[in-house]
């Protein structure tokens, strides 16, 4: 017998400059929610003409990069680089250490490069692994359609309706899967029990919970906007979602699911460690190019140089 799970806490992800030019709704990492672990950040990200995130040091977390639309290019310190575009992601995990740059295409219509960044802790125990990457193209991840095709399912990592995604993309367990509903639509998602999940809303107006999508009375079931973060409950192992018949258009969220790590957190900017003294010497590594960082010394991306100061 599944049950579903509560409806947390709602709010909405507001706009702000990050990097070199670039506008982000941070969802977590903010003071509304930390400590939700396995999650450290995610960022929805906007990034146009002479933006971007040039060069710069990793530790302790794996990144996951969704791109909506345009293109990212990447390089780090190792020789490693690549191109992702519409609908593909990119699963770095930083280890012991990287230094990178990523950076955005100058699209011809001017138009600019949207996606999703996630920032996912590493188990103690992984915290100085070796660096990695896993480039996943859009044309690699399993559709699911569902309630008479109201209902697409893009499978990114996990499991949904008996499709599994590809495999060994993340040294921490998470699931995400990008949800479309068309109105009229419903989907119940089962997610592993006792993982921390939440859902990010990217278009339209989507339904939370388990009322009827035409009849939204009180209880649990919320009618959430675009931009905002749904943070379920622990207990409990499904999430309902569904757009009432008279909506105007679709809705589409991310819903992303992740098993806790039982251990303490201590991040400083772009290193995240479990105690001080390992974030001083990751900071006292980078600026000594050691322990991982050695080839960051006088290291300097290409596709950072497009940035005009």
């Amino acid at each position: 017998m599944s049950t579903p799970r509560a409806i947390r806490q709602i709010f909405h992800a507001i706009e702000q400059a990050e990097g070199a030019g670039a506008r982000v709704r941070r969802s977590i990492g903010t003071p509304k929610l930390r400590n939700f672990s396995p999650f450290l950040m995610l960022d929805h990200f906007t990034i146009g003409k002479g933006a971007g995130f040039p060069d710069h040091p990793h530790r302790g977390q794996e990144t996951i990069t969704y791109l909506l639309s345009g293109g990212v290019d990447h390089e780090d310190f190792a020789g490693n680089r690549g191109t992702i575009g519409p609908g593909d992601l990119q699963f770095m995990t930083a280890g012991k250490g990287i230094m990178h740059a990523e950076m955005p295409h100058e699209n011809e219509d001017g138009s600019p490069n949207v996606g999703m960044q996630l920032w996912v802790d590493l188990p103690r125990e992984l915290k100085m692994c070796e660096p990695r990457y896993r480039d996943l193209r859009a044309t690699e991840i399993p559709v699911v359609k569902t309630d008479e095709d109201r209902v697409t399912i893009k499978v990114i990592s996990g499991q949904s309706h008996g499709v599994d995604s590809v495999r060994d993309l993340a040294y921490t367990p998470v699931w995400l899967l990008d949800v479309t509903i068309r109105p009229g639509g419903q989907v119940r998602q089962i997610l592993p029990r006792g993982w921390n999940a939440f859902a990010y809303t990217l278009s339209g107006r989507t339904v939370f919970g388990d009322g009827d999508a035409d009849r939204v009375e009180g209880g649990q079931t919320k009618i959430v906007e675009e931009f905002h973060n749904v943070v379920f409950a622990q207990e409990g192992d499904t999430v309902e979602a569904s757009v009432p018949a008279n909506e105007a258009q679709e809705s589409r969220f991310l819903l992303v699911a992740g098993q806790p790590l039982d251990q303490k957190v201590v991040q400083y900017g772009p290193f995240v460690l479990n105690s001080q003294e390992e974030v001083y010497q990751a900071m006292l590594d980078y600026q000594t190019a050691s322990n991982g960082f050695e080839k960051s010394r006088n290291w300097q991306s290409e596709i950072g140089k497009r940035m005009a100061f």
